[in-house]
């Protein structure tokens, strides 16, 4: 009866042991509105970022979260890419706080229309924001200046920027002001200051910001910041206005999936101009030596991902199309060396290289040194293989008896004058002197129809 009763007890213990654990679990994944998703924004701003940034979106309204802090450190980006996260933030049905952190942490440019766009906004002692100029209208060579940049003929101190020149800069600027204006007249923020912060790259810091009305509140860490919105009314995506309960949150940091980070690496620029090349290259060496294969896979696969990741960026089709020219022109050159189609080439790739991207977005710059590099790779490979072809066809033809004559052949069986050889793993007739040995290697001096004449090496001389 005892060990009966210990072992009902072991199992009472277990069932009320896993009843336990399954009503945690349960309660952690539904939530009941005790969860702070924090989905960080570190670096310039992409198309990875906003794939992350609606994930953790959805994540937090699937979680019911009582609120998403989207933590923001950042010099900025693509404007497609921070337009994409600005719909998700607009459209979310969990309150959304904007949170520059850590102290040093910045939302410059694309960070500040963000930051603005959110339902709370704080940021922590020693960080800014503003900058919000656009700059995706920037010059067509990296490192040269751009249209906007010929209107420097202000006086220094000046308040007022002096209006761009560019028509194109200037709508670009007078839609970003409306954009960001728009943002803080919804949220109830600094309108003034959020135009002012687009036309003249205002910038703030946190302590200003918060005098300015441009964000809520200051806090020094989360927990400081869960505090300090704790009770603050909302409005959500559907109108209504909600209080936050945000004291005693558990905070969980959504961390990118393996796809995010895939995405966030192949998405800059010179990453994805060198998939291209190591692509183009690939499937050369493979049509070159049919049945390598290896070459032939890695260059497709590198080829498609750079051709994908280009394909999320703002490029500049005629920039693509003469790097693609100029490649081929390189490879024609290596075939076929003629020296023009080479230079040709080179230059080409050059100058599509530079006018790839229609963006002088940070991060988002290809960098001279990659296609310095690439290029120099390009070229010298180009003339290598043009030196060995010209090597080759200095060499004279070689073929039939020609090929045979001096051929290294090992001896099967020999018997008086005659026998049979292995030469180019084949088996032969052959004939030639006495005293030959299976195993010993001799020379083809002639061929006689289907038969091989051969002889030692020493009976040459």
């Amino acid at each position: 009866m005892k060990r009966t009763g210990a072992v009902v007890l072991a199992l009472v213990l277990a069932a009320a042991a896993w009843l336990a654990t399954f009503l945690s679990i349960a309660q952690e994944q539904s939530g009941n509105g005790r969860l702070a998703l924090v989905i960080e924004i570190d670096g310039a701003i992409g198309p990875a970022t906003a794939r992350h940034v609606k994930d953790g979106l959805a994540t937090a309204a699937e979680r019911d979260a009582e609120i998403a802090i989207l933590r923001l450190n950042t010099p900025g980006g693509l404007v497609s890419s921070t337009r994409e996260i600005i719909a998700d933030i607009l459209a979310s049905s969990v309150p959304v706080v904007g949170y520059v952190a850590p102290s040093g942490a910045h939302a410059a440019s694309a960070g500040t229309y963000i930051l603005y766009a959110t339902h709370l906004a704080a940021m922590a002692p020693g960080t800014n924001l503003g900058a919000a100029t656009p700059v995706e209208l920037g010059s067509p060579f990296p490192g040269l200046p751009s249209p906007s940049d010929d209107n420097k003929d202000g006086k220094e101190g000046d308040k007022t920027a002096p209006p761009p020149k560019d028509t194109m800069s200037a709508k670009a600027t007078n839609d970003a002001a409306a954009f960001i204006r728009s943002l803080a007249e919804l949220r109830g923020r600094n309108a003034d200051w959020a135009e002012k912060a687009v036309r003249e790259a205002a910038s703030l810091s946190a302590d200003a910001a918060l005098k300015e009305r441009v964000i809520d509140l200051v806090a020094r860490n989360t927990p400081a910041l869960l505090e300090g919105i704790d009770g603050r009314d909302v409005k959500g995506a559907d109108g209504k206005e909600r209080p936050l309960a945000t004291r005693d949150l558990r905070v969980e940091t959504l961390e990118p999936g393996w796809l995010i980070r895939i995405l966030s690496v192949i998405t800059n620029p010179n990453v994805a101009v060198i998939l291209m090349l190591i692509g183009i290259y690939g499937l050369v060496f493979e049509f070159s030596t049919p049945g390598a294969v290896a070459p032939g896979v890695i260059g497709l696969i590198c080829l498609l991902l750079g051709l994908f990741a280009l394909d999320l960026l703002p490029i500049d089709y005629a920039g693509l199309a003469l790097m693609l020219l100029g490649i081929v022109f390189l490879i024609v050159e290596a075939f076929n060396p003629t020296i023009v189609l080479g230079l040709g080439g080179l230059v080409a790739f050059l100058l599509g290289a530079s006018m790839l991207l229609r963006v002088e977005a940070p991060g988002f710059q290809l960098s001279w040194t990659v296609i310095a590099i690439a290029a120099a790779m390009i070229f010298g490979l180009t003339l290598l293989t043009g030196r060995y072809l010209w090597r080759a066809r200095k060499i004279p033809a070689r073929i039939g008896t020609q090929a045979m004559r001096g051929l290294p052949v090992e001896i099967l069986d020999w018997s008086g004058d005659a026998g049979h050889v292995a030469a180019q793993g084949e088996r032969w007739q052959a004939r030639g002197g006495e005293g030959f040995v299976p195993g010993e290697t001799v020379r083809v001096t002639a061929v006689d129809g289907l038969t091989l004449v051969v002889g030692r090496p020493d009976d040459d001389k």
